[in-house]
């Protein structure tokens, strides 16, 4: 009676005790630890990650006329990704309690109690650590040293500081988020150059009016949260009008790498027909806002950086001069 009891709380998903371990199927056991993998890899937040990971690819393609090493390459983006992952980890640790109270984010592990805090803290160090011990040893030690400033800007700086007490988190705290390109550029190079600096400058104005178009239509979750975002402590037109005015400096920013010929006409082109449409939205969002309009900015944000850096690459093997 006491085994069959034992097989029954293991069907129903509870930890087993060492005796059910004798009980459960091979096959089962790998299902569980595979869930159990997933939930981590889900505090990793990999689309952002994904995000992150793509720019500083990129970085690393521009840095360089030809091919990109093949061990800058693939180290580099692995550390870049792995440490990038544990900064997230840190974020969903520190933030789990306003992550309970928005329906955005309630369903993540740690609120839903699927990890521990330990748990998650492990995972961070292992994983954070495994990236720049890669990124030490087989890529440089500025990379190294820029992404761990960037793990510490994300993780503490952003989210244990700025976030809670300031409505320009989102502003300041974009520093380490603007960071990936210029990691992959040094990963290539080693140095830190001009041109990595205009990739983390489009990055950083990019940031405030796509953060600040899903923090319109989120705003109540923020204020039940306790979390000053621009929405909350200076209501919604004065942050529509900052969604405006960022797009704008973000179309002048984007002018920049053809302005100091590092790209050509491919790049222009493309880079002016996305900023019209950005344009387009922000100007709506402040004209004639709707929670649906700013759901498709957010969306169209996501879209549009991973354009504008596609074309910067494929300006860059081939470029048309204007």
């Amino acid at each position: 009676m006491e085994r069959r009891k034992e097989r029954l709380v293991a069907a129903q998903g509870y930890l087993p005790s060492p005796r059910a371990h004798a009980v459960l199927p091979k096959e089962f056991a790998g299902r569980r630890w595979g869930k159990f993998l997933g939930l981590f890899y889900r505090l990793a937040k990999p689309r952002v990650v994904s995000l992150i990971v793509f720019t500083a690819v990129i970085g690393m393609f521009l840095a360089t006329p030809g091919m990109v090493p093949l061990q800058a390459l693939v180290a580099g983006t692995l550390g870049i990704a792995l440490t990038a992952g544990a900064a997230a980890a840190v974020n969903c640790l520190v933030e789990q309690k306003i992550d309970a109270l928005m329906p955005r984010t309630r369903a993540r592990p740690l609120p839903r109690g699927q990890v521990t805090a330990r748990q998650t803290l492990v995972f961070a160090g292992v994983v954070g650590g495994l990236g720049l011990f890669i990124l030490h040893q087989w890529v440089n030690d500025l990379t190294m040293w820029l992404t761990l400033a960037t793990f510490v800007g994300y993780a503490i700086i952003y989210t244990v500081i700025l976030k809670p007490m300031t409505p320009q988190n989102i502003v300041i705290g974009g520093a380490s988020g603007a960071m990936p390109p210029v990691l992959g550029w040094t990963a290539v190079t080693g140095e830190i150059a001009p041109e990595a600096l205009l990739l983390f400058l489009i990055i950083f104005a990019w940031t405030p009016p796509h953060f600040w178009a899903l923090a319109l239509y989120r705003k109540h979750e923020y204020a039940r949260a306790g979390v000053p975002m621009l929405p909350v402590t200076h209501g919604d037109r004065f942050t529509r009008l900052h969604v405006l005015l960022y797009t704008v400096i973000l179309t002048l920013v984007t002018l920049l790498p053809f302005a100091t010929r590092m790209s050509g006409a491919l790049y222009l082109a493309a880079a002016a027909a996305l900023d019209a449409v950005f344009l387009w939205y922000a100007a709506r969002i402040y004209c004639a806002y709707s929670d649906r309009l700013a759901q498709r900015t957010f969306r169209y944000s996501i879209v549009y950086l991973g354009a504008l850096f596609a074309a910067l690459l494929v300006d860059h093997y081939f470029r048309v001069p204007l």
